[in-house]
């Protein structure tokens, strides 16, 4: 009976040893693993916020992070101011060089011709800035050397112009002084000076002495172009005697005498002189060579 007992004991614990390996081995045969991609296929989406929330982000490279071996490509043109009939080019050696513009538009509009100093009719001012650049470089099409000083008198085609008279020459000073001193004070005005004119404009206002020459050095500044070199280039001049041409056809004569010494340049003496004022009143008072003094 007693053997029965412990027979009986010893296989129950046979069974339940059994069963805790079998179910051991179930659970090591059935567990999951990840599945395998294929280098073709790309990952999915992720099913769940909490599957994304597991998965680690990967921050995109900052700028610190990037070499950037490229080197910017910068214009050596791109600072180079040209004369007109002038074009930057650069040369074999990289190099940045002014020179001739090599075609013109082609104008077809009678009111794109411009006339010269020579009165002669030209296709445009390209055409008459483009000759003065190739004579100024000794280029075998410069038509002649006196087109090294050539320059636009007025637009449109060349027309007869009446003749100045002694009593009218005498005069034009004066009326050239009062048209300088009521432009400079309607600019004024419109406030479209700089405070540095602005206050010359307000000063000839209030004071008859200055009325007549501080709007002749405002002028004279104003046509000195770049670089300002203390002095006005027959070009220079071109602002202030095409517009008048038209209405004053003693504009083109008084200029010319304003050259004195035929340099094809005026100074600011020269300029006190054509206007009848005294050299004395008259001094420089241009703001880009003040503010550089």
């Amino acid at each position: 009976m007693r053997f029965q007992c412990v027979a009986l004991i010893l296989l129950i614990v046979v069974c339940l040893a059994t069963e805790i390996t079998a179910n051991k081995s179930k659970h090591k045969r059935y567990k999951k693993r990840p599945a395998a991609i294929s280098l073709d296929e790309v990952p999915s989406e992720p099913s769940s916020p909490e599957q994304a929330a597991e998965e680690p982000e990967v921050a995109p490279p900052s700028d610190n992070d990037v070499i950037d071996n490229r080197v910017p490509l910068m214009d050596p043109c791109m600072e180079v101011r040209c004369g007109a009939g002038r074009i930057c080019q650069v040369s074999d050696d990289g190099e940045p060089e002014c020179v001739c513009i090599p075609n013109c538009p082609v104008e077809t509009e009678s009111r794109r011709k411009v006339c010269s100093n020579y009165n002669e009719t030209w296709s445009s001012d390209c055409a008459v800035y483009q000759q003065r650049c190739l004579c100024d470089k000794g280029d075998a099409e410069c038509k002649g050397p006196q087109y090294k000083h050539v320059h636009i008198e007025y637009y449109g085609e060349c027309r007869e112009m009446r003749e100045c008279t002694e009593e009218e020459m005498a005069d034009f000073p004066r009326r050239m002084r009062d048209w300088l001193f009521n432009i400079m004070r309607d600019l004024a005005d419109r406030e479209e000076l700089t405070p540095h004119y602005l206050n010359m404009a307000r000063e000839a206002e209030s004071n008859l002495t200055l009325r007549w020459t501080n709007a002749a050095v405002w002028k004279f500044c104003e046509l000195d172009g770049h670089p300002p070199d203390r002095s006005i280039s027959r070009h220079e001049l071109f602002p202030i005697r095409a517009p008048l041409m038209a209405l004053e056809h003693c504009i083109a004569p008084f200029l010319n005498k304003c050259d004195s010494d035929n340099n094809h340049r005026i100074n600011l003496s020269e300029w006190a002189k054509c206007l009848n004022l005294e050299e004395e009143e008259i001094e420089h008072q241009c703001e880009e060579l003040t503010d550089a003094e």
